[in-house]
Protein backbone atom coordinates (compact mmCIF):
# COMPACT_ATOMS: atom_id res chain seq x y z
CA UNK A 1 0.00 0.00 0.00
CA UNK A 2 2.48 2.27 0.66
CA UNK A 3 4.09 2.26 -2.75
CA UNK A 4 0.85 2.68 -4.03
CA UNK A 5 0.12 5.58 -2.54
CA UNK A 6 4.05 6.94 -2.77
CA UNK A 7 3.44 6.64 -6.69
CA UNK A 8 0.75 9.04 -6.24
CA UNK A 9 1.45 12.90 -7.90
CA UNK A 10 1.61 15.37 -5.24
CA UNK A 11 2.83 12.71 -2.51
CA UNK A 12 6.33 13.53 -0.71
CA UNK A 13 6.08 10.89 1.98
CA UNK A 14 3.58 7.91 3.29
CA UNK A 15 4.09 6.58 6.89
CA UNK A 16 1.78 3.17 7.54
CA UNK A 17 1.38 2.72 11.40
CA UNK A 18 0.17 -0.86 11.18
CA UNK A 19 -0.78 -0.91 14.78
CA UNK A 20 -3.06 1.75 15.44
CA UNK A 21 -4.28 0.77 11.01
CA UNK A 22 -3.39 4.09 10.36
CA UNK A 23 -1.66 5.73 7.04
CA UNK A 24 -0.62 9.41 6.61
CA UNK A 25 0.34 11.14 3.54
CA UNK A 26 2.53 14.06 3.46
CA UNK A 27 2.12 16.56 0.40
CA UNK A 28 5.01 17.95 -1.97
CA UNK A 29 5.77 21.61 -0.81
CA UNK A 30 3.17 23.02 -2.77
CA UNK A 31 2.17 19.91 -4.14
CA UNK A 32 -1.83 19.25 -4.68
CA UNK A 33 -2.64 15.60 -3.58
CA UNK A 34 -6.19 14.50 -5.01
CA UNK A 35 -8.05 12.47 -2.19
CA UNK A 36 -10.38 10.37 -4.48
CA UNK A 37 -7.28 9.07 -6.28
CA UNK A 38 -5.51 8.17 -2.58
CA UNK A 39 -8.62 6.34 -2.16
CA UNK A 40 -8.81 4.33 -5.12
CA UNK A 41 -5.04 3.79 -4.63
CA UNK A 42 -5.69 2.22 -1.38
CA UNK A 43 -8.26 -0.28 -2.82
CA UNK A 44 -6.31 -1.14 -5.81
CA UNK A 45 -3.43 -1.92 -3.04
CA UNK A 46 -5.48 -4.94 -1.59
CA UNK A 47 -6.61 -2.83 1.51
CA UNK A 48 -9.73 -1.13 2.53
CA UNK A 49 -10.52 2.31 3.62
CA UNK A 50 -12.25 2.49 7.14
CA UNK A 51 -12.16 6.29 6.78
CA UNK A 52 -10.24 9.69 5.69
CA UNK A 53 -9.52 12.75 7.46
CA UNK A 54 -7.82 15.54 6.22
CA UNK A 55 -6.68 18.71 7.22
CA UNK A 56 -6.92 21.30 4.23
CA UNK A 57 -6.43 25.19 3.87
CA UNK A 58 -8.64 27.19 1.34
CA UNK A 59 -10.80 29.71 0.72
CA UNK A 60 -15.12 29.38 1.33
CA UNK A 61 -16.87 29.50 -2.00
CA UNK A 62 -20.59 29.28 -3.44
CA UNK A 63 -20.37 25.86 -5.61
CA UNK A 64 -23.06 25.79 -8.50
CA UNK A 65 -25.55 24.44 -5.75
CA UNK A 66 -25.51 27.41 -3.95
CA UNK A 67 -24.03 25.10 -1.22
CA UNK A 68 -20.64 25.72 0.14
CA UNK A 69 -17.27 24.29 -0.71
CA UNK A 70 -13.83 24.72 -0.05
CA UNK A 71 -11.25 25.72 -3.02
CA UNK A 72 -7.97 24.71 -1.97
CA UNK A 73 -6.53 24.99 -5.57
CA UNK A 74 -8.04 27.35 -8.85
CA UNK A 75 -9.12 23.64 -10.02
CA UNK A 76 -10.04 21.73 -6.94
CA UNK A 77 -12.53 22.17 -3.81
CA UNK A 78 -14.17 20.29 -1.63
CA UNK A 79 -17.81 20.27 -1.22
CA UNK A 80 -18.86 20.57 2.51
CA UNK A 81 -21.31 18.55 4.03
CA UNK A 82 -23.81 20.71 6.28
CA UNK A 83 -23.29 20.86 9.87
CA UNK A 84 -23.18 23.74 12.82
CA UNK A 85 -19.30 24.40 11.72
CA UNK A 86 -19.51 24.56 8.20
CA UNK A 87 -23.00 26.98 8.59
CA UNK A 88 -20.43 28.68 10.96
CA UNK A 89 -18.01 29.88 8.14
CA UNK A 90 -20.80 30.95 5.51
CA UNK A 91 -19.97 34.50 5.58
CA UNK A 92 -16.99 33.75 4.77
CA UNK A 93 -18.08 32.94 1.21
CA UNK A 94 -16.58 34.28 -1.74
CA UNK A 95 -14.10 36.39 0.16
CA UNK A 96 -10.25 36.39 0.16
CA UNK A 97 -10.00 34.67 3.70
CA UNK A 98 -8.05 31.67 4.11
CA UNK A 99 -9.23 28.73 6.42
CA UNK A 100 -7.83 25.85 8.20
CA UNK A 101 -10.18 22.73 8.52
CA UNK A 102 -9.89 19.29 9.83
CA UNK A 103 -12.37 16.99 8.89
CA UNK A 104 -13.66 13.47 7.41
CA UNK A 105 -13.62 13.03 3.37
CA UNK A 106 -14.49 9.16 3.44
CA UNK A 107 -16.42 6.93 6.08
CA UNK A 108 -16.71 3.41 4.99
CA UNK A 109 -20.78 2.68 4.85
CA UNK A 110 -21.63 0.82 8.18
CA UNK A 111 -22.22 -3.23 7.66
CA UNK A 112 -20.87 -5.30 5.17
CA UNK A 113 -21.46 -2.65 2.27
CA UNK A 114 -18.96 -2.34 -0.27
CA UNK A 115 -17.74 1.33 -0.30
CA UNK A 116 -17.88 2.87 -3.48
CA UNK A 117 -14.52 4.67 -4.54
CA UNK A 118 -15.53 6.53 -6.87
CA UNK A 119 -18.28 8.41 -4.91
CA UNK A 120 -17.88 12.02 -4.83
CA UNK A 121 -16.06 13.01 -1.38
CA UNK A 122 -17.52 15.58 0.67
CA UNK A 123 -15.68 16.91 3.38
CA UNK A 124 -17.38 17.09 6.97
CA UNK A 125 -16.04 19.71 9.24
CA UNK A 126 -15.11 18.72 12.34
CA UNK A 127 -12.84 21.83 13.89
CA UNK A 128 -11.81 24.78 12.27
CA UNK A 129 -8.25 25.07 12.80
CA UNK A 130 -7.75 28.78 11.59
CA UNK A 131 -9.35 31.91 9.92
CA UNK A 132 -6.81 34.66 7.93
Amino acid sequence: MKQHLGRQSGVQKVDVNLIDGKVEVTPKEGGQIDPAQLLKATYDSGVTAAEMDVTARGKIVKDSSGGLALQVAPNQSFVLTPNELSKGLETLADTQTMVTVGGQLFKKPAGKKKADPSAPLKLLVLEVQKKE
